[in-house]
């Protein structure tokens, strides 16, 4: 699976303004329930704040992959933000987070749903990649690096 298969244009934003981790995860669930009729926003954030009671999903650098599973999506589904100033995010590294991919899947889907984190991994710990998207000038612009 490609990127480009879970993400639209109009699911990448940059120069969000968001004060913390609860915000960011709020806007990103909006995102995703928008692309998604049968969804709703709060079920979104549930999922994903679920996954974050586990274990931060802050991977260090600057970087989070906020994930869940929902029980009545049909469809894997990816919104991407790029913060205008970073928030605290209780990533590994203790660093605060300006780079996050939020991604949600089938409860069925688990092997889809790791195939998809390290295609995500993979492409956040690209260091041209990631000067690329920190320096996008455009939401157009970022989404096309994340989908190239």
């Amino acid at each position: 699976m490609l990127i480009s298969d879970i993400i639209e244009p109009e699911r990448v934003l940059c120069n969000v303004e968001a004060g913390s981790k609860k915000a960011v995860l709020e806007l990103l669930a909006e995102l995703i329930a928008a692309a998604d009729p049968g969804l709703t926003q709060a079920e979104v954030f549930s999922s994903l704040l679920a996954r974050e009671k586990l274990g931060s999903t802050g991977l260090g650098k600057g970087i989070a992959l906020p994930h869940g599973r929902l029980k009545q999506g049909n469809n894997t589904l990816g919104a991407f933000m790029r913060l205008e100033n970073p928030v605290d995010y209780d990533s590994m590294d203790k660093e605060p987070v300006d780079l996050l991919f939020a991604l949600v899947v089938p409860e069925e889907s688990t092997q889809e749903h790791l195939d998809i984190l390290a295609k995500l991994a993979e492409v956040f710990s690209d260091g041209e990649k990631l000067e690329k998207i920190r320096s996008g000038a455009s939401n157009k612009a970022i989404y096309d690096i994340l989908a190239s």
